[in-house]
């Protein structure tokens, strides 16, 4: 079943209308779904889909031969080509002749690429004169985002300028999250499953619908011979020299540790050399640098780091800690006593937060909200009339209209709504440069008819967690 990934296919269905040579680079963390992006693409058009392996150039280049063969209806007795020079001259014959579009997809490129380093320069020769005429879409696509980003998207790559398009495919959102789990009906299981899954499209699939979000969890995390149960760690060592330090800045941010000094404590990593192991796990996508809203991300001194995508967050926060006891046999046991408790609840909260974010962006893109708002985030700081810390949970404004949504996310089964609306109403006036404010409630469940009274005030609107998978 495919699912969402409607603009990534618009995008790459307009590049192809464009004719000509087009070379899209498509990129990604592995399991996040790119060769089922692919392969939806190509449906219907003329292709040659083609993934190297962890294996020796002359092997890769072997497979390509017989997959250029194979596409052209040339005889496979021929020998495989010597050099990718040779393959990708061929190509380039092939399609002058044929003088109809085609989509190449070469996938997973940095297993080829890694093993022979002349082939950027190799394909980039090409480019230039076997297939600059040629109705060809060329798409490479790789999971490793630091070779992709360096050695074809860098100033330094022979592949530099080359490219019409790229594309940094991410994990889903939770609404197309939850379209891959149809059995949940429940808004509030689908929020829970999204708080411990995650967006990536392989860990969703791993879920059995027969069984209860309990016995998925158990299974899939808390067993030694579970596929996630080791996920997180298996992609630290393919994508960095260093998993062992990575691996603890995660569980670091995972415990609380949200600036750099109290990371590099909790981490046992020097406080002067923090900052690349930040940067380097900020542009991987695993965890996320955030400042106040309405704060200069390059200049503010308040920046605060979460993990940046709710599989890992749950991961390091509930089964990181207890490898011992899954190890010794005891997972189901640990998961019952700390996986489903109080503790997950409140973990689940903040994921919460981060799902009315995603609401407000896509009631943006709908044009459903009261203006078009081009920034968001959340707010927190002092507020000098109570003299204590507080905070703004979700945060969407147009800073040149004035105007701003401020958004207050209740995850409990119950609360003084009333109470809630006005603390909000109150932190109006903490964000400065704004003229007319709209005050959203974000709770679990629907609020009673006593508050529903009060949305009859225009700037004010209440959306439960029902009202999140709507539309």
């Amino acid at each position: 079943m495919f699912v969402g990934r409607r603009r990534e296919l618009e995008a790459m269905d307009r590049l192809y209308r464009k004719g000509g040579f087009q070379m899209l680079v498509l990129y990604g963390r592995r399991r996040v779904g790119k060769t089922t992006l692919l392969e939806q693409f190509v449906r219907g058009k003329r292709s040659l889909f083609f993934t190297a392996k962890e294996q020796s150039s002359t092997l890769n280049l072997r497979d390509l031969s017989h997959a250029l063969f194979d596409c052209f209806h040339v005889s496979d007795t021929i020998p495989a080509f010597r050099t990718w020079g040779d393959a990708f001259t061929f190509l380039g014959e092939q399609m002058r002749q044929a003088n109809e579009p085609m989509v190449f997809v070469f996938d997973e490129f940095p297993y080829a690429a890694i093993t022979d380093p002349s082939l950027p320069s190799v394909l980039q020769v090409a480019i230039d004169h076997d297939l600059k005429d040629a109705k060809l879409l060329l798409v490479l696509s790789g999971s490793n985002e630091g070779f992709m980003e360096s050695k074809v998207l860098g100033s330094k790559s022979p592949l530099y300028g080359r490219r019409t398009a790229q594309m940094r495919l991410l994990p889903f959102g939770y609404a197309d999250a939850a379209a891959m789990l149809p059995s949940v009906v429940d808004p509030i299981e689908g929020i829970r499953y999204y708080a411990t899954f995650g967006g990536t499209p392989y860990y969703l699939a791993q879920i059995d619908d027969r069984a209860s979000y309990e016995e998925n969890v158990e299974e899939l995390f808390f067993e030694k011979s579970g596929l996630l149960y080791e996920e997180p760690l298996m992609l630290l060592r393919q994508e960095l020299r260093e998993p062992s330090l990575y691996n603890s800045i995660l569980y670091a941010v995972a415990s609380g540790a949200t600036s750099p000094k109290q990371i590099a404590e909790r981490a046992g990593v020097e406080q002067s050399t923090t900052g690349k192991y930040l940067k380097t796990l900020e542009d991987l996508g695993l965890i996320r640098r955030e400042v106040p809203f309405g704060n200069n991300v390059h200049r503010s001194k308040k920046s605060s780091y979460r993990i940046g995508e709710p599989f890992f967050a749950y991961w390091y926060r509930f089964v990181g800690p207890n490898v011992g006891a899954i190890e010794a046999g005891a997972g189901r046991a640990v998961a019952r006593r700390k996986a489903f408790g109080e503790a997950f609840t409140t973990y689940e909260g903040a994921v919460f937060e981060e799902v009315c974010l995603q609401w407000l962006q896509q009631e943006n893109q709908r044009e459903a909200l009261p203006f078009v708002a081009t920034e968001f985030g959340r707010w927190w700081g002092a507020d000098p009339q109570k003299y204590e810390q507080t905070d703004i949970d979700v945060v969407a404004a147009d800073p040149q209209e004035r105007t701003i949504i401020l958004g207050e996310c209740k995850w409990r089964n119950s609360f003084n709504e009333h109470e809630a609306l006005d603390a909000l109403a109150n932190r109006a006036g903490l964000i400065h440069g704004y003229d007319e404010h709209w005050l959203y409630l974000f709770t679990k469940h629907p609020i009673t008819e006593k508050t529903m009274q009060r949305e009859a005030d225009s700037r004010i609107r209440f959306v439960d967690a029902e009202q999140l998978f709507l539309g």
